[in-house]
């Protein structure tokens, strides 16, 4: 039921998955009458691998985290995540409210020994590869402690999943330089310099991200979501500016067109998240994964699909247990 198209979108791209991968199944959270309207106009019925389970009351994108938590406690998201705990799903992925997903799931599910507060890791481009930022938008205020645990969690992943050996870490500033910075960003500094087994490269700036400075980029979820937005926006804004300075130009432009198609195309794939569809949400005791509130069709089919080889990959288990190793070890220390 989250997201700009819910449930349309939500569906097609459920369909598509089912479509894409023979051994998925899938359940559809929400008001139960009017999502099996929906699929009965695409022809769909529930199967023994799509099932619909209704949930009364729906926390909307006005709603804010507490409130949904609080107040809407019959929510598809609350009925979704209970799945998980329940074992009845092996993970929960929405397109709504996010803050809302984070606060439900530390209700429902909990978080993982030595984590106060999840965080949404995204991956952004950089002129070679990608680079991975978090926290994206799950928490708006953070402690020093918080943006510690997040490079933490952020190493693990970038190790399990992303296969890069003892991968660096920058914290995201307005400067370079260990005088530049707010308070958070200061103390959390001396934090991450102190450590042992972060390879911390000090203070990032903006534009270290698509240099790819780092392997990991560290922020609190106010900032790290601004950059998203400013990211996807810049990318849209210089893609159709190419289009509309070509088409200025009728016969060049089109000319040039014919040589500059396949840049375009991938310089316009390269600020796309269509194709990961969701980003996890680190630190809960169960596979969670949230994708943009504007996901077509295309991006839930790859949401669902990247959240259900985030469950067989086992990698819930394994950041467990490092970070519950690193728990016991600093607890002696």
């Amino acid at each position: 039921m989250g997201g700009d198209y819910a449930p349309e979108i939500n569906i097609e791209g459920a369909l598509l998955a089912l479509n894409d991968d023979p051994e998925i199944k899938i359940q559809l959270v929400g008001d139960r009458p009017l999502l099996l309207k929906k699929l009965a106009e695409k022809k769909a019925t529930e199967s023994d691998r799509l099932q619909v389970i209704h949930a009364e009351e729906v926390i909307t994108m006005e709603d804010t985290a507490s409130q949904g938590m609080r107040k809407k406690k019959r929510s598809s998201i609350h009925v979704g995540l209970q799945q998980v705990k329940e074992g009845k799903a092996h993970a929960f992925i929405s397109a709504g409210n996010s803050g809302a997903v984070m606060a439900v799931a530390i209700l429902v599910l909990g978080r993982l020994e030595g984590v106060e507060r999840p965080a949404i890791l995204i991956k952004l481009p950089s002129l070679e590869n990608f680079v991975i930022l978090l926290d994206a938008g799950a928490n708006v205020d953070c402690k020093p402690s918080h943006l510690f645990q997040f490079a933490e969690m952020g190493r693990i992943y970038a190790e399990l999943i992303e296969n890069r050996k003892n991968p660096s870490i920058g914290l995201l500033s307005n400067g370079s330089e260990e005088s530049k910075g707010n308070e958070l960003t200061r103390e959390t500094h001396a934090l991450l310099k102190a450590s042992q087994g972060l390879n911390y490269k000090g203070y990032v700036e903006g534009f270290d991200i698509y240099h790819g400075t780092t392997d990991i980029v560290v922020c609190d979820g106010f900032v790290g979501n601004v950059a998203l937005k400013v990211s996807e926006g810049l990318a849209e804004t210089a893609f159709n500016w190419f289009k509309n300075e070509i088409s200025k130009h009728k016969i060049m432009g089109l000319i040039g067109l014919s040589f500059l198609k396949g840049t375009l195309k991938a310089f316009k794939q390269k600020f796309d998240y269509k194709p990961y569809g969701s980003a996890p949400l680190l630190g809960i005791n169960g596979v969670v994964f949230i994708s943009h509130g504007s996901s077509n069709a295309i991006a839930i089919r790859n949401g669902i699909l990247t959240s259900k080889k985030g469950a067989e990959t086992n990698f819930l288990s394994k950041m467990r247990d490092q970070l519950a190793q690193k728990t016991q070890v600093a607890k002696k220390e």
